[in-house]
């Protein structure tokens, strides 16, 4: 059967796209696609029944089930540079001038084999800097509302609570005083108390170093950013240790431009445990961004064993 309605570009890019999703998810589509009357045995077969049956690229990528971080990993993996805060509306009018030939990513425009920022000194934007932003973005945005918990910290507009956590968040606390110790919580609900309880009743500051090392950020080929960062752990004007703390971020489908946490790993090292020589002003992450990719293993989200320090 012909094609509907997508030009051969078109189908080109959506093979390329559809890939990214699971096949549970891609099964999950060609029903909806195809209201149910093609049973593909395999993804190259529900792939081409979802491009057969598809009237238009904007029809199909508007699909609830054609996430939004889908999109934004696919035009990472073309060079095309998006703002990580993109709607998915935004991320569709990209892909679709791509496909037109109206949009070429940076490193292939005819007559421009060096970035104009590279002739000025500066080093052009990668899809890897877009993930770094998002992360330090986050991280700002993370540490000051829950510091603002603390019964002397200033109060944030934004209200802390199970809403920025999925309902089957996972959280790994791990901590070394004097003996080691390691705590896990599942659901919203005790992931975010749990960690309110840290700044609320045993009155700690977290002090995130999201500089240099103290920060490194990847995205898993399936949408998931992964974040780690490395600060000290302070109790009034003491400094008490340092922590490294490791997220794992999945966009929300129904508010596009939301980011919420699905997992949690939070390790905090006293001064008394710490390494002879350990310099505890700068502490740094003990993870490269490849190693955080690997921390996902394509099927679920598993709570992960944080490095010694």
């Amino acid at each position: 059967m012909a094609s509907l309605g997508l030009s051969a570009r078109e189908q080109a890019g959506c093979r390329q796209l559809l890939e990214f999703l699971e096949t549970e998810e891609l099964l999950a589509l060609t029903d909806t696609v195809t209201n149910r009357l093609v049973h593909p045995e395999s993804r190259q077969e529900a792939i081409h029944a979802i491009l057969v049956y598809s009237r238009s690229v904007e029809e199909l990528l508007k699909r609830r089930k054609v996430y939004r971080e889908i999109i934004f990993k696919y035009l990472a993996t073309q060079g095309i540079p998006v703002p990580p805060s993109s709607e998915k509306h935004l991320l569709i009018d990209r892909v679709k001038q791509y496909w037109s030939g109206q949009l070429t990513p940076p490193a292939l425009e005819s007559g421009n084999r060096k970035p104009h920022a590279e002739s000025h000194g500066e080093r052009q934007k990668s899809p890897q800097d877009d993930i770094h932003d998002l992360g330090e973005e986050f991280c700002q945005w993370f540490f000051e509302l829950l510091n603002s918990q603390h019964p002397l910290g200033v109060k944030s507009e934004e209200r802390w609570g199970p809403q920025h956590f999925w309902g089957d968040a996972k959280m790994k606390f791990s901590y070394n005083t004097l003996e080691k110790n390691t705590e896990e919580y599942v659901g919203a609900e005790m992931v975010s108390l749990r960690l309110l309880s840290l700044v609320k009743e045993e009155y700690l500051v977290f002090n995130p170093n999201l500089h240099k090392n103290g920060l490194k950020c990847a995205m898993s080929q399936h949408g998931l950013v992964l974040i780690a960062v490395a600060g000290t752990v302070h109790r009034d004007d003491t400094c008490l240790g340092i922590f490294e703390q490791i997220f794992g971020l999945i966009s929300c489908p129904v508010r596009e431009t939301t980011w919420k946490i699905k997992v949690v790993n939070l390790k905090i090292v006293g001064q008394n445990a710490l390494e002879p020589g350990m310099q505890i002003e700068k502490p740094s992450t003990k993870y490269e961004s490849k190693q955080l990719q690997e921390l996902y293993d394509g099927k679920e989200l598993t709570i992960f064993e944080p490095q010694e320090f």
